[in-house]
């Protein structure tokens, strides 16, 4: 297997941290010229009096070898057993399901709608931003720390050139900590306050549902043809605004999972919601999870 010097294990750090967390900082960086990246610098002999040292340079990453052995497993799929399957008797005539009276609401329409969603948009969007800004102030500095060793390499020592490039990787891999330590928080944030809208709008859609008598809700999307009175998205938005208006999101500095192990997570009026209801309540078809918001541009 080919052995991946200082050089590539910085370069894949450097890259990792841009796909990762900042798409939006690798587009405006890539009309720069690329990553700097230090070469690591060789055991060379020790050099003559009048040995002129060059500065290091990137290295670009060794690409993976091809398993084709793999490759030709994959297109030749295996042929596998089939056994046969016991065969099932009719089932006696049961009681027919009601009829069913239909609805149809866009969840996308509803948290378009919902105040509690743009705060949550607005908090943890300005907190994305912010991600951003100070993710390409540390890749500034990168970029600074780089052409200063190519600037004066040629009078250090090896020893010298090693040292900061051991100094400029150490802040490298500190920084990758830090900015996927700091995205988890952003990502785990908001995954609490779209969590509150999500059990909020299932008992919404229920209660509005019955109100109309139907029994069957069915995702905007996925109806081709419906007429105005189906639809209940306006009102559940309605309805929602007024039962939830804003969420509890966990501030910037504090961690959700140390939040959660504390047991000090605030809930929204839980005793409330565990109300039972006086009928059945509608079929629901399941949503799609509710995306983080989008952040501010």
């Amino acid at each position: 297997m080919p052995k991946f010097n200082r050089t590539a294990a910085l370069s894949a750090a450097l890259l990792s941290i841009s796909v990762a967390l900042a798409p939006s900082a690798m587009a405006q960086n890539a009309g720069g010229g690329g990553w700097f990246v230090p070469k690591a610098a060789q055991q060379p002999a020790p050099p003559a009096a009048h040995t002129q040292r060059r500065a290091p340079s990137p290295v670009p990453l060794p690409a993976a070898p091809a398993d084709s052995s793999e490759a030709d497993q994959q297109q030749t799929p295996p042929v596998l057993p089939l056994p046969p399957i016991p065969s099932m008797q009719d089932l006696p005539k049961s009681v027919a399901p009601p009829p069913t009276v239909i609805g149809v609401i866009s969840v996308s329409g509803v948290m378009r709608q919902s105040s509690a969603a743009m705060q949550v948009e607005r908090t943890l969007g300005g907190r994305r931003d912010a991600l951003a800004q100070d993710l390409q102030k540390e890749q500034a500095g990168w970029r600074d720390e780089q052409q200063t060793l190519q600037a004066q390499a040629k009078s250090m020592t090896s020893d010298q050139i090693q040292n900061r490039e051991r100094s400029l990787q150490s802040r490298v891999m500190k920084a990758q900590r830090d900015f996927r330590n700091r995205n988890r928080i952003i990502q785990e944030a908001a995954q609490v306050s779209l969590g509150q809208i999500e059990r909020e709008l299932v008992q919404v859609i229920q209660k509005v549902a019955g109100s109309h008598g139907m029994n069957l809700v069915l995702h905007s999307e996925q109806v081709a043809l419906h007429v105005d009175g189906q639809d209940i998205t306006n009102e559940v938005a309605k309805q929602l605004n007024g039962v939830l208006p804003s969420v509890f999101i966990p501030d910037a500095n504090v961690d959700p999972e140390v939040l959660a192990k504390s047991g000090k997570m605030p809930t929204t009026a839980d005793a409330d919601q565990e109300t039972p209801a006086t009928g059945p309540a509608p079929a629901v078809a399941p949503a799609a999870p509710a995306a983080a918001p989008a952040a501010h541009k």
